[in-house]
């Protein structure tokens, strides 16, 4: 089967705490406290399993902390929800991430000088 993505994915072991989940419009939902398991990240998005189902079309705010110390702020809206037997697959992706970030991120990219995340 022929992968349609359109950046490479990079494997990411990380937990992040998700507090709250907002809509455009002001519409809210405070008080969600999920913490997710990072499975990879990409120039354009972000994988995750988490233990409780969170709705599509929702942002929420999130610290990316990478190796050697890294991190970056950004806002991701959940795209997908897969449910798994025990857990829900989630796909995300990142909202006005500056394409220099997105470019340090990405591994594929031979003109980058320095990744934030570094191959193993």
């Amino acid at each position: 089967m022929e992968d349609k993505r359109r950046f490479k994915r990079i494997p990411l072991k990380i937990e992040l705490t998700i507090s709250k989940l907002f809509k455009q419009d002001y519409e809210e939902i405070p008080d969600v406290n999920a913490t997710v398991e990072v499975d990879n990240i990409s120039k354009s998005g972000m994988g995750f399993v988490s233990n409780v189902e969170l709705p599509l079309n929702y942002y929420f705010d999130a610290k990316i902390l990478l190796p050697n110390d890294n991190y970056f702020y950004s806002v991701l809206k959940i795209i997908r929800v897969e449910k798994t037997e025990e857990k829900y697959y989630i796909g995300s992706e990142f909202v006005g991430l500056s394409e220099m970030l997105g470019d340090k991120i990405y591994l594929g990219d031979e003109n980058q000088a320095e990744p934030l995340i570094p191959e193993t």
